[in-house]
């Protein structure tokens, strides 16, 4: 049972919410249609009324405590629950595409080839993908569904595994030939792709000391244009294993790493209450676990 009389004003609440969301006063005095020393007004309020700093003054912007970060985070899933919630119960968001956000390699060599099923599964769903090497941030109104790629340790989210990734240092038999490769240091004299946003390749070499010995330089290029220059032999690259496990077994690319981390693909989404057409798109996706490929 909820402790009413214990809980600080909504209104504070509310401009606080708003202010680490906006990450500024003004704007989020602008949000609330108040002005921005309204909203300093009730920070220092709320502050007050809890005991703690929710805001760190000190610098030259005001950005949030540990203590602030913490509220602000129950406060977006709570009021994103509830703004939720109430579009769906009047209809605003029945229309609304489910969004998507995917790195550019994921989006262009899993996700693509597989859309065809979802369109004839459910042609009721409108879609809109977020192809970005960016982590973008699920709040309500904006996106609803994330795969990301990791151990699934992002605190605060629903995380539910979408398939194995393991990460391996891969390239083509016409680049490197069928010689023993004992060390990371022999990889040096060829050339590197590097995917544009991501910095597996360049944590891979820091961490085996061989970043500054590359003899043949990096390119730096989106995921999707990565997988197809390392399948033509343009370099050597840190691929998942799943978008070119048909190009190992073939023989045509050649693993000669991989690192040893139990790496996924999430299916990632906040927690609460979820529109029809997310919950289909959810349901679709797990399906695509077991179901042949296009299928």
């Amino acid at each position: 049972m909820i402790d009413w009389s214990r809980l600080p004003p909504l209104a504070a609440l509310r401009a606080f919410a708003a202010f680490a969301e906006a990450g500024n006063l003004t704007t989020a005095g602008g949000r609330l249609n108040v002005t921005h020393a309204a909203v300093s007004q009730q920070l220092r309020a709320l502050e007050e009324r809890l005991g703690i700093p929710l805001v760190d003054r000190a610098g030259r912007r005001n950005v949030l405590t540990p203590e602030g970060h913490r509220l602000a985070q129950a406060l977006e899933q709570g009021f994103g629950t509830i703004a939720q919630a109430i579009s769906e119960l009047t209809g605003e968001d029945a229309a609304r595409p489910v969004q998507i956000s995917a790195s550019p390699t994921f989006a262009s060599a899993w996700l693509m080839p597989r859309l065809a099923d979802l369109r004839a599964r459910h042609p009721e769903v409108n879609l809109m993908i977020d192809a970005s090497p960016e982590v973008r941030s699920l709040q309500a109104g904006a996106l609803d569904i994330a795969i990301r790629h990791g151990l699934g340790d992002w605190a605060g989210l629903e995380v539910e595994p979408l398939m194995a990734a393991p990460i391996v240092v891969a390239a083509a038999r016409s680049l490197v030939g069928d010689g023993e490769i004992s060390g990371p240091e022999e990889l040096t004299r060829f050339p590197w792709l590097h995917e544009t946003g991501f910095n597996e390749s360049t944590r891979w070499l820091a961490q085996n000391g061989v970043e500054k010995a590359l003899e043949r330089g990096v390119t730096a290029l989106p995921g999707h244009l990565m997988l197809e220059a390392a399948r033509a032999g343009q370099g050597v690259a840190i691929l998942a294993r799943p978008f070119v496990e048909d190009e190992i077994i073939a023989g045509r690319l050649r693993v000669l790493f991989q690192d040893p981390l139990d790496k996924h693909y999430f299916i990632v989404t906040r927690p609460g209450v979820q529109r029809a057409t997310v919950k289909t798109v959810i349901r679709w996706l797990r399906r695509q676990k077991t179901a042949p490929h296009g299928a």
